[in-house]
């Protein structure tokens, strides 16, 4: 990857580690489902006008069934099951789970990528990771378990939405196709989000009205352009790579500043998905061309 490139890995890693530190904060005080559909309102308000000023918005025409479709699986359907997730588990536990994603997109990408023994051994090194963080840190716990589950759906949504603006976005600007599924999403969960009003604004705190607004400017308007135009420069297998990051962010935030408990189980597991993305997703070498003597 280029400097630009690094850059753009560097700024979503961190800005996607964020968010669930502040989904813990809002969902104290605010509905999951109002929590999301306020992040995506507040995304899209700021990224329709830069959009429409810079006139990328035509890049759109002829695309608006796959920007639906991309809008569903990369911020609708994810964005609900983390912080409906985050009601059940910690802020540090969905961080991690997410890590999942890279070992994901490698599936996803066997076709043109081919699966080969070291990415066997990843894949199921990987799935190992999941299976200690999930059978250790939240076994007997019902409803935990139930919130492991969603997080992990939410990665496999994930997964699909990178492949599929390689496939069929990625030409398309990051400014113009942020705005369309940011508000494309705010219009599919507005309608919902105003039966689960806060029943009196002088009830919500001042940190979670802090924190939505976070989620909305930081992890939605801002870490959306970076992570479409990353794609854009280095494709879905690497961008999918900033999960490597956003653990570490996400740990450090929910035990520092919200005490979560660390322990050996999610350590393990989490160095089991960092093992298993980093060999699922090396590039493969190519034979060497055979030369043949012309004699």
């Amino acid at each position: 990857m280029n400097r630009r490139a690094w850059l753009l890995f560097v700024l979503v890693s961190v800005l996607w580690g964020i968010p669930y530190f502040l989904i813990k904060i809002a969902i104290d005080d605010l509905s999951p489902l109002f929590v999301v559909a306020g992040r995506l309102a507040i995304g899209a308000a700021v990224l329709l006008p830069v959009a429409a000023i810079r006139g990328t918005l035509t890049a759109l025409r002829g695309r608006i069934g796959v920007v639906i479709g991309l809008a569903m699986v990369h911020m609708v359907g994810p964005f609900l099951l983390i912080t409906y997730g985050e009601a059940h588990i910690s802020s540090s536990l969905t961080g991690i789970l997410i890590a999942i994603e890279p070992v994901v997109i490698a599936l996803l990408m066997s076709g043109s990528e081919p699966i080969t023994g070291i990415r066997t051994a990843g894949l199921i090194t990987g799935f190992l990771g999941v299976v200690v963080l999930v059978g250790l840190d939240v076994s007997g716990d019902h409803w935990g378990l139930i919130g492991a589950g969603m997080v992990l759906l939410a990665a496999l949504s994930y997964a699909f939405a990178t492949k599929l603006v390689q496939d069929r976005l990625s030409d398309v600007p990051p400014d113009a196709l942020t705005a369309a599924t940011t508000s494309v999403s705010t219009l599919v969960l507005v309608p919902f989000a105003l039966f689960r009003l806060p029943s009196s604004p002088s009830t919500v705190g001042a940190d979670s009205w802090l924190a939505l607004a976070g989620l909305g400017l930081l992890c939605t308007a801002l870490a959306m352009l970076a992570f479409y135009r990353l794609i854009a420069l280095a494709g879905s297998n690497r961008a999918g790579l900033v999960t490597y990051v956003n653990p570490v962010v996400a740990a450090l935030l929910g035990v520092a500043l919200l005490h979560e408990p660390l322990g050996v189980a999610t350590v393990a597991g989490f160095l089991l998905i960092v093992a298993g993305c980093w060999l699922s997703t090396r590039p493969t070498r190519k034979p060497a061309p055979t030369l043949v003597n012309a004699a």
